[in-house]
């Protein structure tokens, strides 16, 4: 799902407590936060980048001089199995495309540009054959769910604890173990970290792999970091292969959650992601996001169901709002099967003084080559007409059941224990929570309306 087919658009902001006129631009831009200019500081991580905030950015990174690892405790030096990895998140390639012909323009958006947008970055601090590298990198807005080979996770095959610190007093550490259960359960972990001297800056990271005798298996990541400017971010990502109870039938689902704050304004991301698949060509995906840049709020909600066998529905709600009480959105759901069914829409807005307008539109495709188009507005627009016209909609995922099982190969190659004869696994017949239902939002952030 590309994030420019569902991102509000962007209006540039001053964060000198200045807040540009909300402009009228194109929907197809993307939308993130973005922090002011600050000055630069010198961070003791092992590793220079740039962390854009606002027109100015902050370039952190230790001394240009390479300095030895004191070790304080841990047994032997497990360096050599931390080399340099980048975690350039892709971007989704889940594309959407709707073409709504002779539909009425929606409204646009004006909402927040980029917030601790990350660049390439490369260690310049930590000598080869040290402690792990640091991995403080804030994650990046509209991204989606990321396959596995771009998260690089590599278990230690042995049990790890152990710590250094640099000349300069910043610390490390890194620990690895495995954890055995009930049911042939069985985890495999590997969780490092490292901070500053004065503690001002941070970041930890834990890679994780399941098991159990049922045949699930799961690999997972979380990420964390702190700057000494108060910013703050979050990520998890995981993906699980399991066999449906009732079907019998296998399923891979994989999900991201992401969130990004700012320590010096009242600015804010939070971003949840879902993908579901069945080997018969089910498949679920959908996303809930919202930001906040001081006065001005927003949020979106996408999904999209194919049910294998030619149905489809796909939906978006999006709405901003300012602290001065105007209000605006744009939403729109489509259902088609077999060349027949219906798109139909809605583009709102209110002021301040709560005066409404609101813009309508339906289509009805009836398979043969015949769509009616309606609508109307507030201001007393009608149209009710029907037009010879092509019928175009996706009728299956562009990535699918054989491309998840493609990019899922580090999860299907995780080795579970060895069952004893005669010894047969617990299977809960619960039904699971839906990612709608289980809402992981940070209790911080505002509720959707």
């Amino acid at each position: 799902m590309a994030a420019s087919s569902r991102g509000l658009s962007t209006t540039q902001f001053d964060f000198k407590l200045r807040l540009a006129p909300l402009n009228v631009v194109p929907l197809h831009k993307s939308h993130v936060l973005e922090l002011a200019p600050s000055k630069r500081r010198k961070l003791c991580f092992d590793f220079a980048d740039r962390v854009r905030l606002g027109s100015g950015a902050i370039r952190r990174c230790c001394s240009d001089s390479v300095t030895p690892i004191r070790r304080t405790s841990g047994p032997g030096n497990g360096g050599d199995k931390n080399e340099e990895r980048r975690f350039d998140t892709k971007k989704n390639p889940h594309i959407h495309r709707v073409r709504v012909q002779a539909s009425p323009a929606a409204m646009p958006f004006a909402s927040p540009p980029s917030f601790l947008k990350q660049e390439k970055f490369s260690p310049r601090c930590t000598p080869r054959n040290s402690g792990p590298q640091s991995r403080d990198t804030p994650p990046k807005r509209d991204t989606g769910i990321a396959n596995e080979k771009d998260w690089g996770i590599s278990l230690l095959n042995e049990n790890v604890n152990e710590s250094g610190t640099n000349e300069d007093g910043s610390t490390w550490y890194r620990e690895s173990g495995e954890e055995l259960g009930e049911n042939g359960y069985r985890c495999r972990w590997t969780r490092m970290g490292g901070q500053c001297h004065d503690g001002s800056s941070e970041w930890k990271e834990t890679w994780w792999e399941k098991s159990d005798w049922t045949g699930y298996k799961e690999l997972g990541v979380e990420k964390s970091g702190r700057n000494s400017e108060g910013d703050s971010w979050w990520e998890t990502w995981q993906e699980n292969l399991h066999q449906d109870e009732w079907s019998n039938i296998a399923r891979i689902e994989r999900s991201a959650q992401k969130q990004a704050k700012s320590g010096t304004e009242n600015a804010g991301w939070y971003e949840k992601w879902w993908e579901k698949y069945d080997a018969k060509g089910w498949t679920e995906k959908g996303a809930h996001k919202y930001g906040r840049l001081n006065e001005q709020s927003w949020w979106e909600k996408w999904g999209e169901h194919y049910d294998g066998r030619g149905s489809v529905l796909k939906w978006t709600d999006k709405w901003a709002e300012t602290e001065l009480g105007t209000k605006w959105g744009d939403k729109w759901e489509e259902r088609f099967f077999k060349g027949i069914g219906s798109r139909h829409g809605e583009t709102w807005h209110v002021s301040p003084s709560s005066e409404r307008w609101s813009r309508t539109w339906g289509e009805e495709h009836f398979g043969n080559g015949k769509v009616h188009k309606y609508g109307n507005s507030t201001t007393g627009e009608s149209w009710d007409i029907v037009v010879d016209e092509e019928t175009y909609y996706e009728a299956e995922p562009h990535y699918g059941w054989a491309d998840v099982v493609g990019d899922s190969t580090q999860l299907l190659s995780i080795e579970p224990r060895e069952r004893p004869p005669g010894v047969f696994p617990n299977i809960d017949f619960g039904s699971p929570l839906s990612p709608e239902a289980n809402d992981d939002s940070p209790q911080d952030l505002p509720p959707s309306q």
